[in-house]
Order: C-alpha cells, then structure tokens, then sequence
C-alpha cells in the first residue's frame, strides 16, 4: 500500500505522488512515515524533506507550517519548500548574504521583522545542504 504525498506553499503544489516512505523535519526532530502510519498533526522545522519510492531518494527543503498524516496521506503545508534541482545555488547565496547583513545591522528591527530574517537565512541555508548534496 503506498502513500500518498503532497506538499503546497501558499504559492504552489510543490509535489504531489504516491510514494513509498517519507522523512519530515518537525519541531520535535524528523519523523518518518510509513504506509499504516498513526493520524497525526506535526509543525514542520526547517529542514531536509526526504521522499523515497523505488528505492530513489529525492530531497525537498522545506520551512514552516505543519504536515498532517491521515491514513495512508500525508499533506505537508509549508510556508516554503523547493525540489532540489529548483535550487538556485547564486540566487540563495546571494539573498543568505542579504539577510544576514541586515541582521548584523538590525538594531532598528521590530522582533517580526528579526524572526523573519532568521528564518530566511536557515532555510537558506537547508536549501544549500540539499543542493550541495550532489556535488
């Protein structure tokens, strides 16, 4: 019995397939899930998202929002997540770089604000990982 997986930002359905197991970053540590696997309701960390079917595994990073298991489907809700060969390498450096020189400057910040950076320059950094992954 395989699983169901889907994966949207408030932008895109970033992937949609029957698959045969998924590793999830969440708060708590990853998780994985198998077919048969308990309900659950997750919040998802930035983090390396790990499909396996056929005995490929691809990678996704993925930041915030929550994955919910129901059965053998597993919708991931995220504030962000791309496939790795989506990956701008130059584009996530250069806007890493950006936010990381406003936090260094960011006296003037509202805590959102700062929050926001933070989380810009880890999942910049997660989407780095599963780019360079390859080489």
């Amino acid at each position: 019995m395989p699983l169901i997986l889907e994966i949207v930002t408030p932008e895109a359905k970033v992937y949609s397939d029957t698959i045969d197991s998924v590793v999830i970053p969440t708060v708590e540590g990853e998780i994985g899930i198998l077919p048969g696997h308990i309900p659950l309701l997750t919040q998802i960390e930035n983090g390396e998202l790990r499909i396996t079917k056929g005995g490929i595994t691809q990678w996704l990073a993925v930041g915030g929002g929550f994955a919910q298991i129901d059965g053998d489907t597993v919708r991931v809700l995220a504030e962000n997540a791309i496939t790795e060969e989506k990956i701008d390498e130059t584009a996530v450096e250069n806007a890493m770089k950006r936010a990381e020189q406003e936090l260094k400057e960011a006296k003037h910040l509202d805590p959102q604000q700062y929050e926001h950076l933070q989380s810009l320059v880890r999942y910049s950094g997660v989407q780095l990982a599963v780019k360079r992954r390859r080489h």
